[in-house]
């Protein structure tokens, strides 16, 4: 089990390694954007800060330079360590 931080100074949530790290966050109570969650549409693309990920699909959403500056996809990553990322979040409304 990895914790996931939100940067610079939001949330934790636990991040298992078996789970993407989009329905962590939602399982944690945190409303993130996102929409396909296959790796297609981009809308939950957000920034690793620092950690390790994997992706289970051929080729997520990303270019090759948006990789390299760090952009992922939560809706299809996976955590390999503890990680951090930078991304839009509000805590779930009550309903």
């Amino acid at each position: 089990m990895h914790r996931a931080f939100i940067a610079p100074n939001g949330p934790a949530f636990e991040a298992p390694e078996d789970t993407p790290l989009l329905l962590s966050a939602q399982q944690a109570g945190l409303e993130m954007q996102s929409s396909c969650r296959n790796g297609t549409c981009r809308s939950c693309i957000c920034s690793l800060e620092s950690g390790r990920i994997t992706y289970r699909i051929e080729w997520p959403g990303l270019s090759a330079e948006e990789k390299a500056e760090g952009f992922i996809l939560p809706c299809v990553a996976y955590p390999l360590s503890d990680v951090a990322l930078r991304m839009a979040f509000r805590p779930r409304e009550a309903a």
